[in-house]
This record gives C-alpha cells, structure tokens and sequence, in this order.
C-alpha cells in the first residue's frame, strides 16, 4: 500500500475535528431549543403600543402537546436528539415582538392608491386625447393629399341627397331603378349646367357695359373724394393710382404665374366635377349596397349602432340640403327682384351668385350682399348701393329668423358658434369646397353622436341584470286607477 503524504494526512485529520465540532454545535443548539422554546405570543401591533394602559394579551399557558414515541432499545438508541421529535416539539416560524421604544413604521401604499383620483383621470384622459388627435392628424394629411377625390365624393353626397327622393318618387310610380336613375340624374345635370351657361352668358353679355359704369363710378368717387372734408388732393389720388399700376408692372410675372395655376385649377375642377357627376349617379343607383359594404368594414360589436345611426345621418344631410336649396332660392329670387327694380346691373347673374354663396352660412350671405352694394356702388352711385344694402339685410334676416327655423326646423341643430368655427376650419383646410361641407358634416356628427350616446345607454340598460323579489315589484309599472290589473294577495 502505498504511503499517505503527511500533509494530506493532517488535512483529513482537521477536517474529521471541524465535523466532530459542528454535530455537538448542533445538538448543544438542539438541546437549548428544547430547553428554552421561542416566544409564541401575539405580535405587538403599532396601535397597541400607543396606549401604554392598555392591558397586554395572556400568554399561552399551554404547550403543543408532542406525539407520543414508540419505545427504543437503549443499546441501540442515538446518543444524539432524535431530530424529528426535536422538529416536531419546535414550533412554527414566527416574529418576534418588537420593543416598546420601536417607532410605529407605516405600510408603503399602493402606488394606484397613492395617485390622487382627479389626477389618474386627468391621466387616462389626456393619453387618449393624445391617441385621438394623433388619429385625426394623420386623417386630415391623407385627406389632404386627395383632396379633390374627397370633395368630389363629398359634393357627390350633397347632390344624392338632394336627387334621391326624386328617385325614390319615380319608383313609386313604377319606372325601373335604372331608369328612375337615368331620368333624376340626366335632368338634375342640365339644370345645373343650364344655370352656370345662364351666368356666364349674362355676364359676357353684359362686360362691356359693366366696364364703362365702372369707369365713370370711378371718376364720380374721385370728384367725391376731392370734394370731400378730408382735403384729398388731386395728385394724392394720381400717385395711388401711379403705384397700383407700378405695382402690377412689377409683379407681372407673378401674375403669368397665376395664370398659368389658372390653368391647372380649370383642369382639377373639370376633373372633380365629373368625378362627382360619376359618383352622384352609382349612389343614386346602388347607394343601398354601398352603405352596406361599408357596414362589413366596422367592427361587428360596433356594426348594430353604426347601422341605426346611419339612416338618421342620412335624414339629417337630406333635411338640410333640401332646406338650404330652398332658403337660397328664396334669398336670390327677392334679391333678385330688389336690384332689378333699383336698375342694377347684371341683376340676374348677382342672384345666382347669391344662391351659390348661400350654400356657406353666414359668411356667403355676407359676401354676395357685399359684392351686390359694391356693384351698386360703382354703378348707380352712393344712395343705389344704400338701397341695395337695405334690401340685402330686410332679406337675410327674414331669412334668419323666419325661414331656416321654419324650413330646416330641428332636423339641423347646429349652434351659430359651431357654424362660424366650422366654416372657418374648413375654409381653412380646403378653401370654399371645404367651407361649404363644413356644416353639413358637423350636423351630421352632432346626429350620429347623439344616437350613438342613447344606444350605448340602452344597450347598458339591456344587459343590466333583471330585478328579482321585492326589487322587482318595487320598479314594476304602476296600474292605472280603477284597473283590474295589479298584484294578488295569496292566501
């Protein structure tokens, strides 16, 4: 065998003496334990310290008691402490009580329950404001970039709603869906082109005439301004007009260049006029299957109250189309007659601008009875244009106070306020076509909002749970007086 190196050897040997060392650590602590058990009492509480008074709990009088061991042989039994018995007579883990000059140490809060209430709202509210405007932002730049197929569609929808019932009038009569369709759009199409030729007609006609009445309004407003108490010289008047021509000499190539964008907005218009010509005549036709592809594009839990508010939306846009053509019709007929009594120019031509700038409240009926006085104006001389400007605000508040109450009624329920910001935003995001949908949409909205609110409200109220037992008789209809409906006493 061989020899063992001594330094190995006395390695065994220290860690023999190091295991020896540790079992009689263990079995002294053992024996101590058993000897001495942990306190078992309650855990002193901070509320329990603060009152030095106050009566301590009992102590347990009693121990656990230990199980019963079967009987060992005392030639085999351990000369060390059984260690299950000694970890059945332990007890439980369990925490000291803390002294009595310990401070009162308060449990962390919730971090939830830590935010006050006002600021998690405040909180959840303006992430989703954030989420919505971000989602209308990026709507609005892809809106923009096909602007002229939005307007054409939009402008598409204005006349549908005012052809339809016409359409839906054919059919009734018996004609075909294609040819009620056909009929309503061909004759739709002429009168609207009809009407534009009949403008630009009377005013071709009527420019040179036009030309010379605003020469001479020019020269009667200098003699009124060199007569005038504001001491308006002679040369004062020729150096404006001096500069005006100087400014346009300068800016001529400017001026080509907006003609030459002349050119293109002709060919954009022409190109949206007949995409909406189109549109107008596949909604006319198939607008019942449009609608419902579009309700297979909406989520299905969201699709019952998109389907109900639909039809009412399209209520509202038919009331207010058919409301406006009339109240715009009204406007430029009385107009109408006014300046051709007062021996205005072009008398027809204003009146059909007038109904075309009626179709933007507020601000068109402003703009096409200032265009009106102006022309009186320059024409006929001061107390003319005074006479056309009384005509202008007799009729436009008869229009505001009698006719759109009376015509649109509660079908449009816009506030003025609402009106003026929403032609503004949309004079400002799409110039006149989009001042002119402007308000139409926000009637619309204000419709399909409205029902969206009294469907998720009675959807909640559905799918509340019914009341039962005294609950129940409690919230039952009342009978009538002297009805033989009611509940019956048993016996």
């Amino acid at each position: 065998m061989p020899r063992v190196p001594g330094w190995l050897g006395r390695l065994g040997e220290s860690l023999s003496r190091m295991g020896e060392r540790l079992d009689e650590r263990r079995a002294e602590a053992e024996r101590e334990d058993q000897l001495h058990p942990p306190y078992e009492g309650p855990v002193e509480r901070p509320a329990d310290r603060a009152h030095p008074d106050a009566v301590a709990p009992a102590r347990p009088k009693t121990r656990p008691a230990t199980p019963a061991r079967p009987e060992e042989d005392p030639d085999t039994a351990s000369p060390l402490p059984d260690t299950a018995a000694v970890a059945a007579t332990e007890p439980g883990p369990s925490v000291p009580a803390p002294p009595s000059y310990a401070p009162a140490v308060a449990a962390r809060p919730d971090p939830v329950a830590a935010i006050p209430w006002g600021m998690r709202v405040a909180a959840e509210a303006s992430w989703r404001l954030l989420v919505f405007a971000g989602t209308v932002w990026v709507l609005m730049k892809v809106i923009s970039s096909v602007q002229l197929v939005v307007l054409a569609f939009v402008a598409a929808l204005l006349v549908t709603a005012l052809l339809q019932p016409t359409v839906a009038m054919l059919r009734r009569k018996g004609l075909p869906r294609g040819l009620a369709t056909a009929v309503t759009a061909v004759s739709g199409f002429v009168v609207m082109g009809l009407v534009g030729w009949f403008v630009v007609w009377q005013v071709m006609d009527n420019i040179d005439n036009l030309s010379d009445q605003v020469k001479n309004g020019i020269e009667e407003l200098k003699l009124a301004l060199l007569n005038s108490p504001f001491h308006v010289t002679e040369q004062q008047i020729n150096a404006i007009a001096k500069n005006l021509s100087d400014s346009v000499g300068a800016n001529a190539e400017q001026i080509t260049q907006v003609g030459l964008q002349g050119v293109t907005v002709v060919v954009e218009t022409m190109t949206g006029i007949l995409l909406a010509m189109f549109s107008t005549l596949f909604l006319l036709y198939d607008g019942k299957k449009v609608w419902e592809w579009t309700l297979k594009l909406v989520p299905a839990q969201a699709r019952p109250g998109v389907a109900g508010a639909g039809p009412r939306a399209w209520r509202t846009l038919t009331a207010y189309v058919r409301g406006t053509v009339l109240v715009a019709l009204i406007d430029a007929v009385f107009i109408g007659l006014g300046l051709y009594f007062l021996d205005v120019p072009m008398a027809v031509p204003l009146a059909v601008f007038i109904f075309l700038f009626a179709f933007i409240p507020l601000v068109g009926a402003v703009i096409s009875g200032a265009l009106a006085v102006v022309v009186a104006l320059v024409t006929n001389g001061l107390f003319t244009s005074l006479m056309v400007l009384v005509v202008v605000l007799a009729v436009q508040q008869i229009e505001g106070h009698v006719l759109q109450p009376f015509i649109l009624g509660r079908a449009v329920r816009v506030h003025p306020l609402a009106v003026v910001l929403a032609v503004a935003a949309g004079g400002l995001t799409a110039g006149i076509g989009g001042a002119v949908v402007a308000v139409p949409l926000v009637a619309v909205s204000n419709t399909v909002v409205g029902y969206l609110r009294a469907y998720t409200t009675e959807q909640a109220l559905r799918s509340a749970p019914e009341p039962r037992g005294a609950t129940a008789f409690e919230v039952a209809p009342t009978p009538a007086p002297g009805s033989a409906a009611g509940p019956r006493s048993g016996t």
